[in-house]
């Protein structure tokens, strides 16, 4: 049909003892048609089909029937295949355009076509041949890609969360546009920084010891951090740390999703205050009635000391004084710095030192009640990255709770010890009455309370204060068996 084939001079394959001797050129342009993974067609110069093979049927859906001896223009084609096939009949070649065909179903498909000249031994050009890929799943996959990288983008520039991409060794990668309208960081100077220098010298060790522990765990890390904004405003945010695996599944980058939450603290922080001066309020009675004591002896001895011309004895009594005035200075102190507000600062704090201040505050109202706290310390010079205020108003809830539990008396256990992994446990346990089974899932819910003077804000606060910690809160109690609350803490 097309004449002699022009054969390349090269290794002849097609000739020889052991080689395809017997082949005509029709058998061998069969033996390549069915040979290829591509769909190929042939043209004449009068541009009609002569020759698919089997890859084209079932690439385009036709069988050999439906084409064959058919023209070109009796298919739907672009309109530049004409052009090209009245090129290629000039002798030029096309390789690999990416164009949109149609099945026999209607189906829009992407395919890369290639045309050439097909040419007899004389080297005339007799037909054109047509080499087509289907390549619609790579090309919808490459726009699918393409979609969701789009979409990530449009998503990521303008969300008002925090979004923030930081290497292995902690180099920032990416920083979402939010951060300019939140702290107003442009985004491009930020790359290549290291995330260290947006925390606060004190704090570089706390923050590395979470990565270390995202890093062991492979579990997201949920913490709080506050920054000033270029302007010089405090920025409270709360951050969610992912760790992103390569496909070996090693972490090889983290991903740090934030949101604002500054209203939220300054809220969290008026409930604060609210319960705060509720306790205050509660504990009034207990430091008058205990400044009442010293206040009667500095009385007497005062007079005593107008009466008394014995320079000993009035060096007696002055010392007397000097005690009681010293302890009633420790005991407004103390109930001054509960009362006072104080700007939320983590600094490294020893945590015994917290509880016995704390229990100083309560001292008086113990007194009131019959109820003696004792402490019982497994564990010494447990420093603590915190709040003390903070805490401090967390274990005063605790304790003024335990004895308001016990109005006949009894006695508040403070145990402590360190557990593995930097943790400490503080338990407080009473000798009360204990809670029903029913009421427990209540504790902790914002103004439920079992007090006829309470607010029911105490353990919301607390619960709210020891998680700011990185803490655990648990409450154990059963009816007439007391209530132990025990508190989890990391420490240095």
């Amino acid at each position: 049909m097309f004449g002699e084939i022009a054969m390349s001079n090269g290794f002849p394959i097609f000739t020889g003892e052991n080689g395809l001797v017997g082949y005509d050129s029709e058998e061998l342009i069969d033996l390549f048609l069915e040979s290829t993974a591509d769909g190929i067609c042939m043209v004449d110069m009068e541009d009609r089909y002569i020759r698919v093979n089997q890859m084209y049927t079932k690439i385009f859906g036709y069988t050999e029937e439906d084409i064959i001896g058919k023209r070109l223009y009796e298919f739907l084609n672009p309109d530049i295949v004409v052009d090209t096939i009245e090129a290629v009949k000039r002798g030029k070649s096309f390789h690999n355009i990416v164009t949109q065909r149609y099945h026999k179903n209607g189906t829009e498909l992407d395919v890369a076509v290639s045309y050439s000249p097909f040419r007899n031994s004389l080297g005339e050009i007799i037909a054109i041949i047509a080499i087509y890929r289907d390549i619609t799943n790579s090309l919808n996959t490459e726009r699918e890609l393409k979609r969701t990288k789009e979409l990530y983008q449009l998503i990521t520039d303008n969300t008002s969360d925090l979004i923030l991409v930081f290497s292995k060794d902690q180099k920032i990668v990416y920083v979402s546009p939010s951060f300019q309208k939140v702290f107003g960081l442009i985004p491009e100077d930020q790359i290549g920084r290291s995330i260290l220098e947006f925390v606060k010298k004190d704090g570089v060790k706390a923050f590395q010891r979470k990565l270390k522990r995202l890093l062991e765990s492979e579990e997201p890390l949920l913490f709080q951090h506050k920054m000033r904004s270029t302007t010089g405003e405090l920025v409270y945010a709360e951050y969610n740390i992912t760790p992103i695996f390569n496909e070996n599944n090693e972490i090889e980058s983290y991903v740090s999703v934030g949101r604002n939450i500054t209203e939220r603290i300054k809220n969290d922080e008026a409930i604060r205050n609210l319960d705060r001066l509720s306790i205050i309020g509660q504990l009034a009675a207990g430091v008058a009635h205990e400044i009442r004591n010293p206040l009667t002896s500095l009385k007497g001895f005062s007079k005593l000391l107008r009466s008394s011309g014995d320079r000993a004895t009035q060096e007696y009594y002055l010392s007397i004084i000097t005690d009681e005035l010293d302890r009633i200075d420790l005991i407004v102190n103390e109930f001054m710095s509960l009362a006072k507000p104080q700007a939320i600062q983590f600094e490294e704090v020893n945590l015994l030192s917290i509880i016995e201040s704390t229990v100083k505050i309560l001292h008086p109202q113990a007194l009131l009640h019959n109820v003696q706290i004792m402490n019982n310390f497994h564990a010494k010079d447990i420093i603590l990255l915190c709040s003390p205020h903070q805490l401090k108003q967390v274990f005063v809830n605790f304790l003024k709770n335990a004895i308001e539990a016990m109005p006949g008396g009894g006695i508040v256990n403070i145990n402590v010890k360190k557990l593995s992994d930097n943790r400490v446990q503080i338990n407080f346990k009473d000798e009360g009455s204990g809670i029903d089974t029913e009421l427990m899932h209540f504790l902790g819910t914002p103004f439920y309370t079992t007090k006829d003077k309470g607010i029911g804000l105490g353990l919301t606060v607390s619960n709210k204060i020891i998680q700011e910690h990185n803490g655990t809160m648990k409450i154990e109690s059963q009816k007439g068996q007391g209530t132990t609350v025990c508190v989890e803490l990391e420490h240095i």
